[in-house]
């Protein structure tokens, strides 16, 4: 066979022109650093978030800037909410990608995980995306296909002291993402999972800040000198990974997870 070269106009593969994006938790972190990036790469973005303050202030952003953005409030924990939400947007839109990112974290070992707080975090982290993409696939199903896409953690896939209930959730995300990948192949949507270590967003300052009060760079510093890199990672990072993920350009990847770690599971030790 004859070999084939990237035509000069390869990079418009990852565009999102004409495509509609859903990012869930997509108010501030990671999950805002995704919806600013899909936005600015032409797809039309619409953020679900408890937080419906946050999540405009976002819009306004995206929109101010010449891109399409909307929001609406939504608790990814009631499924009937959701399925609401989806169907109303459904209505009026094709949404080509859904984007899983709405989570929260929770410290502790077993012991001192107590079951309100194991049910919590597997409410939000495991339901919470099981919601979403049953709520999501059959429209994609019925209009020829789509993207899925999963925030996991390198919390899955590795031993974290004192993040028990968090690692769990986490690697049931990951199952999840092969498992959907698997069963919705046929019907041309793609489902992958990003699994960052740790990511400087308003979560980690906020942790800082309650439980280390006065130690706040000290206690930085350390958690970032735990990626053999040398730091924390950026949302934008994950978001140019994300981006990669959504576009065209990866259309032959389905099934994957991809750590984003600075090192942290290659080289750490």
């Amino acid at each position: 066979m004859e070999a084939r070269c990237l035509s000069l106009n390869a990079a418009n593969q990852f565009r999102l022109d004409g495509k509609s994006a859903l990012i869930t938790g997509g108010a501030s972190g990671i999950g805002c650093a995704i919806a600013m990036r899909f936005a600015a790469n032409g797809a039309k973005v619409h953020i679900l978030d408890l937080n419906l303050t946050e999540a405009s202030a976002v819009v306004k952003k995206i929109t101010e800037s010449g891109g399409q953005a909307s929001a609406s409030a939504c608790d990814v924990t009631n499924q009937i909410e959701v399925i609401s939400g989806f169907n109303q947007l459904f209505a009026s839109q094709r949404v080509h990608i859904l984007v899983n990112n709405a989570g929260i974290s929770q410290i502790g070992n077993i012991e001192n995980t107590s079951e309100t707080d194991f049910d919590r975090i597997l409410r939000v982290n495991v339901k919470g995306y099981y919601n979403c993409i049953h709520a999501c696939v059959g429209h994609m199903k019925s209009n020829g296909g789509g993207v899925i896409l999963n925030i996991a953690s390198v919390a899955g896939l590795a031993g974290l002291a004192d993040r028990f209930g968090y690692s769990t959730s986490k690697g049931a995300v990951i199952a999840m993402t092969y498992s959907v990948a698997r069963d919705y192949v046929g019907h041309k949507i793609r489902c992958n999972c990003i699994s960052p270590a740790r990511v400087h967003t308003p979560f980690v300052d906020d942790y800082l800040r309650k439980n280390y009060p006065g130690r706040e760079k000290e206690m930085y510093d350390k958690l970032a000198a735990t990626q053999p890199i040398g730091r924390m990672g950026e949302p934008e990072e994950v978001a140019s990974l994300a981006l990669f993920l959504c576009s065209d350009a990866a259309a032959f990847i389905t099934g994957s997870n991809y750590p984003l770690d600075g090192g942290f599971l290659s080289l750490h030790g």
